[in-house]
């Protein structure tokens, strides 16, 4: 059970499970080593395989739909 982000529920769970009403919250598990490691590769060979414009045209578009008007 992942922990709540907003700070008031968060105070409230952390107080529920000081006096033991509420089951203490789980670490995260930790992600495999090999997976981490092919994700990291991947980005990479992407960005090789890709031309120089074809890799602009990419991030002008990202930059366009993360500052367009709401």
């Amino acid at each position: 059970m992942a922990r709540s982000r907003d700070p008031i529920q968060l105070a409230h769970e952390v107080f529920l499970e000081s006096i033991g009403e509420s089951p203490k919250t789980e670490a995260p598990k930790a992600k495999d080593p090999a997976a981490v490691s092919l994700g990291q590769r991947g980005g990479m060979a992407r960005a090789a395989a890709l031309s120089p414009k074809k890799r602009t045209a990419i991030a002008a578009k990202g930059a366009k739909a993360r500052w367009k008007a709401k």
